[in-house]
């Protein structure tokens, strides 16, 4: 039986997301070309993705000439809300509290970045 289809990008899907988010608008040579990798991807993959990427609504693309342009349908910051929601509901029911304990917990937090969440908090009070 075939995987359910996840809205979540896939470490593959991100890694072609991040060159066209950085370029704006991209045809599938261009994001052959931004993307490094060992080995280096098939145009047929890159192309494949992008189209995965459009049918879960992360990209738009217009036909130009011969070429199909890319451009993002999903801001980056949504992307990362989107990440950061599933990744608290699926392992910590929930919770964005038991998300920050587990990070402070586990130090996985320097002094400076905890230095600027007080600040943050303060700011939101």
């Amino acid at each position: 039986m075939p995987r359910a289809k996840s809205p979540n990008l896939t470490d593959a899907e991100l890694r072609l997301m991040e060159v066209v988010w950085n370029k704006g608008v991209a045809t599938v040579a261009d994001v052959l070309a931004g993307v490094a990798g060992n080995p280096p991807l098939a145009y047929s993959t890159v192309l494949t993705t992008l189209r995965i990427l459009e049918n879960k609504g992360y990209l738009v693309h217009e036909k130009q000439g011969r070429a199909f342009v890319y451009r993002p349908a999903v801001e980056r910051c949504a992307a990362r809300d989107n990440a950061v929601r599933h990744l608290v509901r699926r392992f910590f029911d929930g919770s964005t509290d038991l998300l920050l304990l587990n990070l402070l917990e586990n130090r996985k937090i320097s002094s400076k970045e905890l230095a600027r969440l007080r600040k943050r908090i303060e700011e939101d009070k």
